[in-house]
């Protein structure tokens, strides 16, 4: 079953689709013929606006798993010969502690639903039963609707490719960045704990240059909100940290 066309998401969808219209002609005197690629990015930012408390709790969250992290690592020393043990003491820290491995978790479950809403606005041809007139929209003569791939298949891609090596080149930048401060401020492995734990951070840092990838295959709508989107999270991450006085440990060798 499409999720998309059932009844109530269809209908959110179709009130989303009328909000970016309605962008897209109030920016039509300052952006002109870009006037909805200009929506996608003004309601992307409105989206995630919405979500401020999202990201703060994912900072908390960090910041009291960083915060436990040397007394987590003095338990498994202590009792790594009784799991057990181990077990309940670990429960006792979180308890004291007031925090939980899953903190975070719950908040960023709940956005996916709106997240998904948005997305689903810039790769549907048909919405609610009526057309997506938004993705025959342009930007920079690029048509919304059209992908990376699709232009390269075309065999006309030079000059509308670059508006897609922009944006890219922004997802790719946006994701170097985010792979250095994840292996920056990745709790450090407890002394006792298997090599490929390490080796785990180091494969999992590169995770984020999966969207560079995953943004040459949709809509160049989509690409523009992912775009949008991974920036904000980069620098509201970034605001977060820095608004609870979560360090920044100097530079460590790359893991892998």
């Amino acid at each position: 079953m499409d999720l998309y066309s059932f009844a109530p998401i269809a209908a959110i969808l179709d009130f989303a689709y009328s909000f970016v219209q309605f962008l897209s002609q109030l920016l039509s005197p300052l952006a002109g013929s870009a006037s909805a690629a200009a929506a996608i990015v003004v309601l992307t930012l409105l989206v995630r606006t919405v979500l401020i408390p999202v990201g703060i709790s994912q900072g908390r969250a960090e910041h009291g798993r960083r915060r436990i992290a040397p007394k987590l690592a003095a338990l498994q020393e202590r009792y790594k010969r009784k799991p057990e043990l181990l077990a309940t003491k670990m429960r006792e820290l979180y308890a004291a502690e007031k925090t939980s491995p899953f903190a975070g978790f719950l908040p960023v479950l709940a956005q996916a639903p709106v997240l998904s809403v948005v997305y689903g606005l810039f790769i549907l041809p048909q919405i609610n039963g009526h057309a997506n007139g938004l993705l025959t929209e342009t930007l920079g003569g690029v048509p919304l609707g059209m992908s990376l791939v699709r232009l390269l298949g075309g065999g006309e891609a030079w000059p509308s490719v670059l508006v897609f090596l922009a944006l890219l080149a922004l997802i790719a930048g946006v994701a170097a960045i985010s792979r250095l401060v994840m292996l920056r401020t990745a709790t450090p492995p407890a002394a006792n704990a298997p090599a490929f734990q390490a080796r785990l951070t180091g494969i999992l840092s590169w995770m984020p240059f999966i969207t560079v990838i995953f943004a040459s295959f949709v809509p160049l709508a989509a690409t523009l909100y992912l775009a949008t989107t991974t920036t904000w999270t980069l620098v509201e991450r970034a605001i977060v940290r820095r608004a609870l006085g979560i360090a920044t440990p100097p530079a460590a060798p790359a893991l892998g």
